[in-house]
C-alpha cells in the first residue's frame, strides 16, 4: 500500500482482499478490487482536506498549505484516471493495464464525503447513474443487473451465497452515502421522475425532507419484519428484495441513522466552521 507518483493510493493485488468487498469462494476472490480503488482514493482526498482544515484551525499555515497541495494533486489525478467519459460515471478500480467499468456503488462515496474529489459538474452524473442502476427501496445493489456476473438472490450454501455477496446483493448501509450525495447534488429539487418512478405522489417534488423520508420508508417498515427495531445486513438484489444475512447489522442501522440525522433533520457535525465543504 503506497502513494503513487500521481498522488493516488495503490493497494493490493489479484488475491488479497483489501476492501469491504472481501468475499472468497473456495479460496478464489469473488470480487477482485486492487490497484487504485475509487472509494479508497476518495477517502484519501477527504482525509487530506480534513488535515488541511485542522492545520488551519491550529494556525499551522505551512502544514495546511502542504496538505492542500497534496489534495489538489490527488483531485486532478482522480478526475483524470477514474472518470469514464463516454458514460459519465467512475471506474471502480484501475490497475496499470485495466480499468474496471462495472457499475458499482463504491463511486457514490466520491460524492457523499464532506470533501468530494470529483469535479462539481460530475457529481450529479454519478448520482443519476447510481440511481438508475443500483438503487432499491432497501439500499444499493453491489453490481448493476446489466453486468456479467450479477446475482439477484443470496441463497443456497456458503459457496452460492459468497458468490452473490457483492455481485448484486443489496446493502442497506449504502443508502446513507447515497442520501448524502443526493442532498449535496440536488438540494431541495430532485430530477423529474426520480421519485415518481417509485409511486411518490407529490406534484411539486420540491420538498427535500419529504423526498428523503419517502426514500427511507421501506427501511422503516423493515424494522418490524426481521430483527425487531433493527435493519438486516443485506437484501436480495431482485424484487421483492427479501432480507438476508444477520437480522441486526450495525452499519446498516448506523448509516441510515446518520443520514436521517444529518441530511433530514439537518443536524450534522460536518457542518462545523472548520469543516466546510468546498
Amino acid at each position: 500500500i503506497h502513494v503513487d507518483i500521481d498522488g493516488l493510493i495503490v493497494a493490493g493485488g489479484p488475491n488479497p482482499q483489501l476492501t469491504w468487498m472481501d468475499a472468497q469462494e473456495g479460496g478464489k476472490v469473488v470480487t477482485p478490487r486492487y490497484g487504485k480503488i475509487v472509494e479508497v482514493n476518495a477517502l484519501w482526498y477527504n482525509a487530506l482536506r480534513i488535515m488541511e482544515a485542522l492545520a488551519k484551525a491550529l494556525g499551522l499555515k505551512q502544514e495546511a498549505d502542504s496538505y492542500l497541495q497534496q489534495a489538489n494533486k490527488v483531485r486532478e489525478s482522480f478526475n483524470t484516471l477514474f472518470w469514464k467519459v463516454d458514460e459519465k460515471y467512475l471506474y471502480d478500480y484501475v490497475t496499470e493495464n485495466f480499468k474496471e467499468d462495472a457499475i458499482r456503488p463504491n463511486q457514490v462515496l466520491a460524492v457523499s464525503l464532506p470533501y468530494s474529489p470529483l469535479f462539481r459538474e460530475r457529481q450529479s452524473a454519478v448520482v443519476v447513474k447510481v440511481w438508475a442502476h443500483l438503487l432499491t427501496p432497501y439500499g444499493l445493489k453491489t453490481l448493476s443487473p446489466r453486468e456479467e456476473g450479477y446475482k439477484g438472490h443470496y441463497t443456497g450454501g456458503p459457496a452460492s451465497r459468497d458468490s452473490a455477496y457483492h455481485q448484486g446483493t443489496v446493502w442497506p448501509w449504502l443508502m446513507g452515502p447515497f442520501i448524502t450525495a443526493y442532498v449535496r447534488v440536488y438540494g431541495g429539487a430532485s430530477p423529474k421522475g426520480f421519485f415518481a418512478s417509485w409511486g411518490y405522489k407529490s406534484e411539486s417534488q420540491a420538498e427535500l425532507t419529504e423526498e428523503l423520508r419517502y426514500l427511507l420508508k421501506h427501511l422503516a417498515i423493515h424494522t418490524k419484519e426481521a430483527g425487531l427495531g433493527f435493519i438486516s445486513e443485506i437484501f436480495d438484489g431482485n424484487t421483492p428484495h427479501a432480507p438476508r444475512g444477520c437480522i441486526a447489522q450495525a452499519w446498516s442501522v448506523a448509516e441510515v441513522l446518520r443520514a436521517y440525522v444529518e441530511d433530514i433533520l439537518d443536524i450534522a457535525p460536518r457542518k462545523k466552521r472548520w469543516l466546510v465543504p468546498p
